[in-house]
């Protein structure tokens, strides 16, 4: 039997999340998001990409505005108003100092004291193997949160150093250990996922369709989160 999640400390006021491509947060971590921005709380946004290359019958040129559209309009589903783009290739993404100091002057923007990012360990729940964006993004973004507490790496990025990330929140991890309740804020996760609406016709199948595919993921979670019965699970990571 597995056993049951903790709750996600919900201490911080300001949270930054880093993903890859539009769409990454959507599968799983947008009804923690609701939650945190009806609790009052900071949240941006932060797209390594701009999911250019994620349709496979559109243009990267044409694809690119329309998953930027799209992402904007899932964000502002969970009360997040600020999403950035940082214009590495998608599908391309490499883990480089390039990347780190990218990520480093967004967290000395923003100051967040929990960064939030998608699944960076090299399977999924499950043991499906993960992609290499998912991998190199995350695992930058983790180093980045050290990088931007020390004054002598990328001076003049983003502003002054800021050393105040307490902790990292892993969506989607096969290692999560806590969990978020979404029940009153399930439905705004769905209709974040929704607003994706050019990228799921492409996609087809079960990911297509956002009620079905995060109900029972909520549900097998809420299972395991005491006095829970929808949530979204995540690893956290000290730093």
């Amino acid at each position: 039997m597995d056993e049951p999640y903790a709750p996600l400390p919900e201490d911080a006021d300001r949270i930054l999340v880093v993903v890859a491509h539009p769409d990454d947060l959507e599968y799983g971590g947008s009804g923690a998001v609701a939650r945190w921005t009806e609790q009052g709380r900071e949240v941006v946004y932060l797209l390594l990409t701009r999911g250019e290359a994620g349709i496979d019958t559109m243009a990267p040129a044409e694809c690119g505005p329309v998953r930027e559209a799209e992402q904007r309009a899932a964000a502002a589903a969970v009360g997040v108003g600020v999403v950035e783009f940082l214009d590495h290739p998608d599908g391309l993404i490499e883990y480089s100092v390039a990347l780190r100091r990218d990520i480093a002057a967004a967290i000395r923007r923003h100051r967040p004291e929990l960064l939030v990012i998608g699944n960076h360990r090299e399977n999924w729940p499950g043991g499906g193997l993960n992609m290499a964006d998912h991998v190199h993004a995350g695992r930058a973004a983790i180093d980045a949160a050290r990088d931007a507490g020390n004054r002598w790496l990328f001076p003049g990025e983003g502003g002054e150093p800021w050393n105040g990330v307490r902790a990292v929140a892993v969506s989607s991890s096969p290692y999560a250990a806590h969990a978020v309740d979404i029940g009153a804020t399930f439905d705004q996760a769905v209709a974040s996922l929704a607003a994706h609406g050019a990228y799921l016709a492409a996609l087809g199948g079960t990911m297509a369709d956002p009620d079905t595919f995060l109900r029972g993921m909520a549900e097998r979670a809420g299972a395991r989160l005491p006095g829970a019965e929808l949530a979204t699970p995540f690893e956290l990571i000290g730093l």
